[in-house]
C-alpha cells in the first residue's frame, strides 16, 4: 500500500465495522479497497492517474466495475492529506446510501 492508502486504511476504513477488503482481485482488475457488502470500491489516484492514457484507463476500468453493479469512489492522494475529514465523510455517505449499511 502506498502512504496514502496506509493512512486511509489505518486512520478510518480499518475502523468502520465492516469487511473492507485491501487490494482485492475483481476480476482483471486490482482495486484498493472494497466493501463486498455494499459494492463499493475506493481508489485513490496518485499523479499518474491524471495522465491522458492513465485517465482513460481509469474510465474504462470504472465503467466495467460500475457494469458489475459495484459504484467507484475516487480520491486523489491529495485529497487524502489535505481533506482527510471530507474524503472521510464522502466514503461514509455513500457508504450508508446504499441498501441498509450500519456503521
Amino acid at each position: 500500500m502506498t502512504r496514502h492508502e496506509r493512512h486511509l486504511w489505518y486512520d478510518f476504513l480499518k475502523h468502520l465495522g465492516v469487511m473492507v477488503h485491501r487490494q482485492k482481485v475483481i476480476d482483471p482488475y486490482i482495486v484498493d479497497f472494497y466493501i463486498a457488502e455494499k459494492k463499493l470500491v475506493i481508489e485513490l489516484d496518485g499523479s499518474q492517474h491524471y495522465e491522458p492514457t492513465e485517465s482513460e484507463k481509469d474510465r474504462i476500468r470504472t465503467r466495467y466495475l460500475e457494469a458489475q453493479g459495484i459504484q467507484v469512489l475516487r480520491f486523489s492522494n491529495t485529497d487524502v492529506l489535505k481533506q482527510f475529514e471530507r474524503v472521510c465523510a464522502e466514503i461514509d455517505r455513500i457508504a450508508k446510501s446504499r441498501d441498509g449499511f450500519v456503521l
